[in-house]
């Protein structure tokens, strides 16, 4: 485990915000279930108090007042086909007004899974008309489908951003080294982030008219940022909305990118030109108009990024502003925080666990998935 030193990684835009934030030390994790879950992806809420969490296989599952509860919310194992490596059920967004009474979109909520052959789809379910803790099975809309070539990067992340509008991860196609060039390439969703307008349209999406791809020859509408080789998890900062972007690495390097709340989209992260912030089989290479990282780290600690969520909640200040972030191989946990003009970073708990995933509460807590064992735990304050 690298020394725990303040390391500056590149300057941004300091925040307007006049908050009083400082950056954390030390974390701890408290178990908050260690049993009865397998091969978890994902965590989220429904705009209350109840988690629910993924299982690879094609299930999600319910915690309540720290009950796992027996019956799955959604079980669609007979549609998601292998649940080993990088595919199964892999992502899951509440529409926001998913608990509004009389809304359009009440009920619904959207998932991310691949097929029986590997392919990646997008579909909108809807909660059982009489049982809260149920979903229809049989409710589903396909919004979305991508072929995938291969088995591997699939992306996965699902979230409705603050402007309502639900954003979509896809890898790049996978195998190695981008043998599709599809980071690069506008005409096609891999490797992309897509935002979708899923209120516009009955059963289907609309593009948003300020997509910045519109109207540019070749390329696909939905893209909302490129140059991603394997997006393994993404959140909004629910204070400020900037957006967090975790990719996974080629063989060296692993980074989290960053976007501003006021970003009009467009960015180019830079895959595969670019393996995090250095020029990915070359030795020199154009540069211009390639977003960096604001956080990079390499094989040797660790070896596949978790991206994960700034924290916001109530329950301990002394977290506020710090973005949690984590490799699936080592078990570190980093801690990023923006200090002024630059963001610094710091490993703040050798975990010893294999995480697959961050998770927030509908109060701002965050959590952390240990995949093999089920295990969720609640990030507090180090002692």
């Amino acid at each position: 485990m690298p020394p725990p030193t303040e390391t500056p990684v590149v300057e941004v835009t300091p925040s307007p915000t006049a908050e009083t934030m400082s950056p954390i030390d030390s974390i701890a994790l408290e178990p908050v279930i260690t049993g009865g879950l397998e091969m978890i992806t994902f965590l989220t809420h429904a705009n209350d108090n109840r988690l629910f969490v993924l299982e690879q296989v094609g299930r999600i599952r319910i915690i309540d007042n720290g009950q796992l509860i027996e019956q799955p919310f959604l079980d669609i194992t007979d549609r998601v086909g292998s649940a080993s490596s990088e595919q199964g059920l892999l992502g899951l967004a509440f529409h926001p007004d998913y608990a509004t009474p009389g809304a359009a979109m009440e009920g619904n909520f959207f998932v991310n899974y691949t097929d029986y052959s590997g392919n990646t789809h997008i579909s909108r379910f809807s909660v059982s008309a009489d049982d809260p803790n149920r979903a229809d099975k049989q409710s589903e809309v396909e919004y979305l489908a991508q072929n995938q070539p291969y088995p591997n990067h699939n992306g996965g992340s699902l979230a409705f951003g603050p402007d309502g509008y639900l954003y979509v991860g896809l890898g790049d196609g996978g195998s190695a080294n981008d043998p599709l060039l599809a980071g690069q390439d506008l005409s096609t969703w891999l490797g992309k982030v897509l935002r979708l307008d899923v209120d516009s349209k009955e059963n289907a999406y609309d593009i948003p008219a300020d997509n910045p791809f519109i109207g540019t020859t070749g390329a696909m509408p939905e893209i909302w940022a490129y140059g991603l080789r394997n997006p393994w998890r993404f959140s909004f900062d629910r204070l400020k909305g900037d957006f967090y972007i975790a990719d996974v690495g080629q063989n060296t390097w692993e980074e989290v990118n960053f976007q501003p709340a006021s970003s009009a989209g467009g960015e180019n992260y830079g895959w595969n030109i670019m393996e995090g912030s250095h020029c990915f089989e070359t030795q020199s290479c154009g540069q211009a108009n390639l977003t960096l990282p604001i956080f990079e780290y390499d094989h040797s600690t660790g070896c596949s990024i978790t991206g994960g969520y700034i924290y916001r909640g109530q329950a301990h200040p002394e977290l506020t502003g710090n973005y949690f972030v984590s490799d699936y191989c080592s078990g570190i946990i980093w801690r990023l925080f923006k200090d002024g003009k630059r963001w610094v970073n710091k490993p703040i708990l050798d975990s010893d666990l294999i995480i697959s995933s961050f998770g927030e509460d509908n109060n701002g807590e965050i959590y952390v998935l240990n995949y093999w064992n089920g295990g969720i735990y609640h990030i507090v304050p180090g002692e």
